[in-house]
Order: C-alpha cells, then sequence, then structure tokens
C-alpha cells in the first residue's frame, strides 16, 4: 500500500485485517493468502526492502485532497523501477469516498487509471464501503496476472499447493472439492 500521509492506508488495512479474512478465494477451489504491507508513510525506507518481492501494490489518495492525487504517478513510477525486472500489478484506489468535499474530479482519475493500466476503486475505511472489495481486486489482479504469466512467482513467495481432496462422509457421491492456495 502506497500513498502520501495521512490518506488512509492504515485505516483501509486496519479495516480489512480486523474485519475481513486475509485469504480471497479469487475462483472456485483456490484461496490466495496474502501478505500486505503498509508503508504508514515511510516509502522510501520500504520501498526498497518491500517491493522487490512484491506482485501487487495498492496505490492509494484522498479524494478530498489533490495533493495526494498528483503523488500517487511519481510512486507509481518509483516502485516500477525498483521491482525492474519483475513486474508489480496496480490497483488506484480513491479513498474517504463517504465525504461530500472532493477536490478530485473522476474524469482525472480515470484518465490516470488508464494511464497506469490500473483498475480504479473509491472505498471509505470510515463506512467500510468497497474496503475489501479493493484489497480483492487487488488480489485477482495478481492471481489472473499469474495465470496469464504477466507476473511470475518470485522465489520467496510460497508456491501453490494442491491440497488433496476432502473426503465427504456425509454423501460418497458428492464431489469433494479441491483446495488451492498460495501465497502471495
Amino acid at each position: 500500500m502506497i500513498g502520501d500521509d495521512s490518506v488512509g492506508k492504515s485505516s483501509m488495512l486496519c479495516r480489512y485485517i480486523y474485519g475481513q479474512t486475509k485469504h480471497v478465494l479469487v475462483e472456485p477451489g483456490v484461496r490466495v493468502g496474502l501478505h500486505i504491507v503498509d508503508t504508514a508513510g515511510h516509502e522510501s525506507k520500504t520501498l526498497c526492502h518491500c517491493f522487490p518481492q512484491s506482485a501487487g501494490c495498492l496505490l492509494v489518495f484522498d479524494l478530498g485532497n489533490y495533493k495526494t492525487f498528483t503523488y500517487i504517478k511519481h510512486r507509481h513510477t518509483e516502485v516500477s523501477k525498483i521491482v525492474h525486472p519483475y513486474t508489480v500489478l496496480f490497483v488506484l484506489a480513491g479513498h474517504k469516498c463517504d465525504r461530500k468535499e472532493r477536490e478530485v474530479n473522476q474524469e482525472e482519475v480515470e484518465q490516470c487509471a488508464s494511464a497506469l493500466g490500473a483498475p480504479y476503486i473509491e472505498a471509505s475505511a470510515r463506512t467500510g464501503h468497497n474496503v475489501a472489495d479493493a484489497f480483492e481486486l487487488l488480489t485477482r489482479r495478481i492471481y489472473q496476472g499469474y495465470l496469464s504469466g504477466e507476473v511470475s512467482l518470485h522465489e520467496r513467495w510460497g508456491k501453490i499447493h494442491k491440497d488433496k481432496p476432502a473426503e465427504n462422509k456425509t454423501n460418497k457421491n458428492e464431489p469433494a472439492e479441491n483446495n488451492k492456495c498460495c501465497v502471495l
């Protein structure tokens, strides 16, 4: 998670972790475990240590503070350079959408998202609106990137594990689910 000071990265993360699971079902039988790093406004120290092993990044800005929006393009470029030759997939998140005061207009956000090649979502940690959806959108984007070859498994990531089918003791005629899990 990257964004300017006071955009609400930690609030979003707390809302997600304490209100939801850290495993995302990306398709039937496939769960992805997340390792989420909140830079807590210390990007310069954190970027070099965390992002070379990262598969995705939630770019967060405050919809009521235009300066935090302009910060996003710089951080996108910085992360992309740090992870090279690996690829990081991005999701752009406009935070604090519950507030009426907005300094960032929808057209600018859509242009930015298009230029970055990132889907856009608005969220509010205060109300919980789209917080889990933002993390799940990023997780699904990473998983699809992995399946398509856009993102490669990093040696520090967990591997994709295929659990043995669970036996259904109540009805032998029902198919057992195949569960796969990976940590990104």
